[in-house]
């Protein structure tokens, strides 16, 4: 079964046509330039006017939008986390080391 109806191909076409001759505008009123945008704006001409087309992929029942901010929280954390045990162990490391080299003992 076709995806996209005969009224889409036809609004998809003229959208095509119309930014060729160079009168086709974008939301903001601007040129369009592109070809792929072209054909988004007349499958959404054909969404409107109720042609037979899937709906956009941001439209869809049950699509989310994953957000990153919280995965990167979450792995700086680990990072910072994982430079201040190793700073300390370093640290504490070269501090009994060099007692030990100087003849030195902890007290």
């Amino acid at each position: 079964m076709a995806k996209y109806g005969k009224a889409a191909s036809k609004r998809v076409e003229s959208a095509v046509r119309r930014t060729k001759k160079g009168t086709l505008k974008s939301g903001s009123g601007r040129k369009v330039t592109s070809r792929k945008q072209a054909i988004a704006i007349g499958l959404s001409e054909a969404r409107k006017a109720g042609g037979k087309v899937p709906p956009a992929k941001g439209a869809r029942k049950g699509a989310r939008k994953t957000t990153r901010k919280s995965a990167s929280r979450k792995t700086t954390a680990r990072k910072t986390a994982r430079k201040t045990t190793r700073t300390t162990t370093r640290k504490t490391a070269r501090k009994s080391s060099g007692a030990a080299r100087r003849g030195r003992t902890k007290s």
